[in-house]
C-alpha cells in the first residue's frame, strides 16, 4: 500500500492509496467515494485484498468532496490557493476533474487498463465524467475498460421524497441567500441529511440537469447510463437503501432499459447503502465481473 499524491486537471491538490498486486499488472480499478466519505473504508480494504489476489491493482483517493468541511489547496504555476471543500461545499460537477487528473496519473503509473467504480454519489460522478470524456472524444477513454457504479441513487427525485411539502420552502430560501450573494452559508439542519451550504443544495435540487439521470420510472431511457459502451457492473442493497422501488423491481427496470450488452445488474440481497458486512461478497462480484471482461 502506497500513497500517491497527484492533481485534479485544474490544479487541485489531491491524494490517495494505491493497493498493489505481488506481480506487476496493468489493470487497477479506480475508486471513487460519495458523499462525506473518504478513501479508508472497510469496503475498499476488502476489494482491493480479493484485487490484489487476482493481480488487479486498486487505487482510492479522496476527492475534493472527502468528509464534511476541509481545505483543500489548488497549485498553478508554483503558486497555492486555498478554498472551503468537503461534501458540504462541493460542486459535484468538479468530480470531472478529480476523476480525469486520477487517470492521467495512473496512465503515468504504467496503467492502461482502468475500471472506474463509484459509490453512491462517486458514481454520479463517474458517470458524469464517462459522458463528458465521450464527448470530448479524449483519447483517455480508451483506457477505461469497465464501469462500475454502487448504488447510483437519483439524487434531484429523493431529495423532494425527503422534505416532502417543505421542498419550495427550502428551495425558496436557498435561492433568497443566493440573491445575498450568500451561497456559502449553511441551509437550516432539516434541509438536508448532513450540513450543505446554499451553492450546494441549489445544485442538487434546481441545478441537476447534468446529473439528474438517474430517474428510474417507465418512462426514462437512461440516456447517460446507456451511453457508457465499456461493460457495465450494477449493484443496489435491499436494507435501508436509498432508493424509490424494491431491489428487484429497480434491477428489472434498469436491466429491460439498459441495452449495453456486457451488463452485469442486480442487487445484493441484505446489504445496507455502504454494503457493511456484505464487503466480501461484493468483492467477488466485481472481480468476477472484471476478469469476464475480453
Amino acid at each position: 500500500m502506497e500513497q500517491i499524491d497527484f492533481l485534479a486537471t485544474d490544479g487541485i491538490i489531491l491524494n490517495g492509496f494505491l493497493y498493489k498486486s505481488k506481480e506487476k499488472t496493468n489493470k487497477i480499478i479506480l475508486a471513487v467515494h460519495g458523499m462525506g466519505s473518504n478513501c479508508l473504508k472497510e469496503r475498499d480494504r476488502i476489494i482491493a485484498k480479493n484485487a490484489n489476489e487476482n493481480n488487479i491493482d486498486y487505487f482510492c483517493f479522496n476527492n475534493r468532496g472527502s468528509e464534511l468541511v476541509r481545505y483543500i489547496r489548488r497549485k498553478i504555476d508554483g503558486k497555492k490557493e486555498k478554498f472551503l471543500a468537503g461534501t458540504t461545499y462541493e460542486n459535484v460537477l468538479e468530480g470531472y476533474e478529480d476523476i480525469t487528473g486520477a487517470i492521467i496519473k495512473l496512465k503515468e503509473l504504467g496503467y492502461t487498463n482502468i475500471y472506474l467504480q463509484g459509490h453512491s454519489l462517486g458514481c454520479t460522478k463517474i458517470v458524469y465524467t464517462y459522458n463528458e470524456l465521450k464527448e470530448e472524444n479524449d483519447e483517455i477513454l480508451s483506457n477505461i475498460k469497465g464501469v462500475i457504479l454502487l448504488s447510483l441513487i437519483d439524487i434531484p427525485s429523493t431529495l423532494k421524497i425527503y422534505l416532502r411539502d417543505r421542498y419550495n420552502d427550502y428551495l425558496q430560501y436557498a435561492e433568497d441567500k443566493e440573491r445575498e450573494d450568500k451561497q456559502n452559508e449553511l441551509m437550516p439542519k432539516e434541509a438536508f441529511i448532513h450540513p450543505i451550504s446554499v451553492k450546494t443544495f441549489l445544485r442538487y435540487a434546481r441545478d441537476n440537469k447534468e446529473i439528474d439521470f438517474a430517474k428510474y420510472g417507465e418512462d426514462t431511457k437512461l440516456e447517460k447510463l446507456n451511453n457508457i459502451d465499456v461493460p457495465l457492473f450494477m449493484r443496489w442493497g435491499t436494507d435501508n437503501e436509498m432508493i424509490l422501488q424494491r431491489p428487484e423491481e429497480l434491477v428489472d427496470i434498469v436491466n429491460n432499459i439498459i441495452e449495453n450488452p456486457n451488463k452485469n445488474i442486480d442487487y445484493v440481497d441484505g446489504a445496507n447503502h455502504g454494503y457493511e458486512g456484505k464487503e466480501k461478497e461484493l468483492a467477488e462480484q466485481i472481480i468476477d465481473f472484471i476478469k469476464n471482461i475480453k
